[in-house]
C-alpha cells in the first residue's frame, strides 16, 4: 500500500510517497538502493509527465524481478528521490541504467549498506500527525467523489483515547477551559481501547482549514499523554442544501 503526503524540511516542501507493504522485507533486505532523478515526480501539469509515470513502475517492475523492493520516493527542488531495499546489490545499478537511459533523464545511484533501514524510518515513514493527515485526505477526496460540498460548514466529530481514565478527565477540563470550538459530545470505548472521547466541532472540509484543525487537537490531546485517532462527518451535497 502506497500513500503519498507532504511535510516541510528547512523551509522546503518535500512530498512523499512511501510503501508500507516494504516492512514484510525488512529482515532479508540490508541493502539500500537509491536513484535521484532530475524530475519532479508530483508536478502532473508538466511536459512528459506520463512517460516519467511509465518509467517508474517499469524500474520498480524490473528491480522486483531481482529481490529489490519499492521503499517510496521523496522529491524536493525537483529531484525524485527513488529508494529500494534489495537482499543483495549486484545488478541493481545495470537495471537502473537500462530503464532509465533510453529516457534521457539526468540521473545519479547509490548502493549502500542500511540494516537499521535508517533512511525507510527517517526519510519516508510519516509520524503520527502526518498519518492523520493522509487519514483526512482520504475521507475528503471520498466525500467529494460523492458529491459533498466540501466548503459548507457542518459538525464534524473528532476522537482521541488515553491510556487512563486521569488522562481523559483532565483533557475533558482542559477542552472546557479553551476557546477552539470544540465541544465534548461523548465518552468511547471499545475493545481496542477503553478511555476515549467524542468531541464536536462545526467547520467545513476545506483541506488546509481541516489540516489547521487536526494539528490544533492532535497537539491538546497529545499534551495530555493521548492519542489521535481522526475524525468523521455526514455528507452534505446538493440534495440537501
Amino acid at each position: 500500500m502506497r500513500e503519498i503526503y507532504t511535510k516541510t524540511e528547512d523551509g522546503v516542501l518535500a512530498k512523499i510517497e512511501v510503501n508500507f507493504d516494504a516492512l514484510e522485507y525488512k529482515e532479508e533486505s540490508p541493502w539500500l538502493f537509491s536513484l535521484f532523478i532530475k524530475y519532479d515526480g508530483f508536478n502532473d501539469t508538466q511536459e512528459g509527465f506520463e512517460e516519467y509515470l511509465e518509467s517508474k513502475e517499469s524500474l520498480i517492475i524490473a528491480l522486483e524481478q531481482k529481490n529489490a523492493h519499492y521503499l517510496g520516493c521523496r522529491v524536493i527542488e525537483g529531484w525524485s528521490e527513488f529508494y529500494f531495499c534489495a537482499q543483495n546489490s549486484k545488478g541493481l545499478e545495470k537495471i537502473a541504467k537500462q530503464i532509465l537511459a533510453p529516457s534521457g533523464y539526468a540521473y545519479e545511484s547509490n548502493v549502500v549498506r542500511d540494516t537499521k533501514w535508517d533512511v525507510y524510518e527517517t526519510q519516508l515513514m510519516p509520524n503520527e500527525l502526518e498519518i492523520a493527515h493522509i487519514q483526512s485526505a482520504k475521507i475528503i477526496f471520498l466525500l467529494q467523489e460523492e458529491g459533498d460540498i466540501l466548503e459548507l460548514p457542518r459538525e464534524v466529530e473528532h476522537y482521541g483515547v488515553f491510556d487512563t481514565p486521569t488522562q481523559k478527565e483532565k483533557f475533558i477540563e482542559s477542552l472546557e477551559a479553551t476557546e477552539n470550538g470544540f465541544c465534548f459530545k461523548d465518552e468511547i470505548s471499545s475493545e481496542e481501547f477503553e478511555h476515549g472521547v467524542a468531541l464536536v466541532k462545526t467547520h467545513s472540509l476545506d483541506e488546509e482549514q481541516v489540516k489547521q484543525i487536526v494539528e490544533d487537537i492532535y497537539a491538546l490531546i497529545k499534551q495530555h499523554g493521548g492519542y489521535y485517532e481522526g475524525w468523521s462527518t455526514t455528507l452534505v451535497d446538493t440534495k440537501e442544501s
